[in-house]
C-alpha cells in the first residue's frame, strides 16, 4: 500500500500554490478595473458565494459533536470568509475594512507559513486550506485594487475593536474549553512566526504591536485617495 506523501511549507505543492495566488490576483485586478459596473458585482458575488460554498462544506466536514468547543468555526481565519463574502455583496464599508485588514495579513500570513500537517495534495485538507485562504485574498484584493475600495482611518479602527472584542472572548473560552483559537493561549504545534516573538505570554505583546504596526502602514499610501471604504 502507497503512503500519502506529507505536506512540507515550501515544497513543490506550495510554491504552485503561491504561484496561483499571484496570479489569479493579478487577474481578478484586471477584471475588476476593466469590467463595467454589471459585470465587475456579477464576479464579486459569484466569488462571495464560492467562498461561502467552501467554508460551509469545510464546516460541515470537520465538524464533531464530541468535540463541540474544538471544532466550532471561531478562528479569524474561519470568520473573515464570511466577511469577505458579505463585503463581496454588499460592498458595506466595515466589511471591506475588515477583509482588507484580516485577509491580506492573517490569509496571507497562513499562506506562507501553513500551519498545515498533514497530506499533501490532492488531499481535502490541503485543498481545504489552501483553498480557503487563497480565496479570501483573492476578495480582499479584487475589492482594493480591482474595484478601488481603499481602506481608511475609520476602517481600520473598526478592524481594531473588533478584533480587540473577539480576542477578549476568546481568551477565556481558550482557558475554559481547552481550545486555542487564535493561538491567543499557547503557540501552534508547527513552527511559525509566533517561534520568533518569545514565549508565551509575553509573544502576545509583540504580536499585538506588530499587528497593529502593520495595518497602520497598510492604511497610510491609500490616504491621498477619495474613495475610502467607510460606511
Amino acid at each position: 500500500m502507497l503512503t500519502e506523501r506529507q505536506f512540507h511549507a515550501y515544497g513543490s505543492s506550495h510554491w504552485v500554490v503561491l504561484a496561483v495566488s499571484v496570479l489569479g490576483a493579478v487577474g481578478l485586478v484586471a477584471l475588476g478595473r476593466r469590467a463595467g459596473t454589471r459585470s465587475s458585482r456579477w464576479c464579486g458575488h459569484l466569488l462571495g458565494v464560492l467562498i461561502t460554498v467552501l467554508n460551509v462544506g469545510i464546516e460541515l466536514w470537520r465538524f464533531r459533536p464530541a468535540q463541540l468547543a474544538q471544532t466550532l468555526p471561531l478562528q479569524l481565519s474561519d470568520l473573515a470568509p464570511y466577511v469577505s463574502a458579505y463585503a463581496l455583496w454588499s460592498r458595506r464599508g466595515w466589511a471591506v475594512s475588515l477583509t482588507y485588514y484580516w485577509c491580506l495579513t492573517l490569509s496571507t500570513q497562513a499562506l506562507l507559513t501553513p500551519v498545515l500537517s498533514g497530506p499533501d495534495f490532492p488531499s481535502a485538507t490541503f485543498l481545504a486550506f489552501f483553498g480557503d485562504h487563497v480565496l479570501v485574498v483573492w476578495a480582499a484584493v479584487f475589492l482594493t485594487w480591482g474595484l478601488r475600495r481603499y481602506p481608511s482611518w475609520h476602517g481600520y479602527r473598526v478592524t481594531v475593536v473588533v478584533t480587540v472584542c473577539w480576542a477578549a472572548a476568546m481568551f477565556p473560552l481558550n482557558a475554559s474549553a481547552g481550545t486555542n483559537y487564535g493561538f491567543l493561549n499557547r503557540k501552534p504545534g508547527t513552527r511559525s512566526l509566533l517561534d520568533l516573538l518569545g514565549p508565551w505570554p509575553w509573544y502576545l505583546i509583540p504580536e499585538t504591536a506588530l499587528v497593529l504596526g502593520v495595518w497602520a502602514l497598510m492604511t497610510l499610501p491609500w490616504q491621498r485617495h477619495r474613495s475610502p471604504a467607510d460606511g
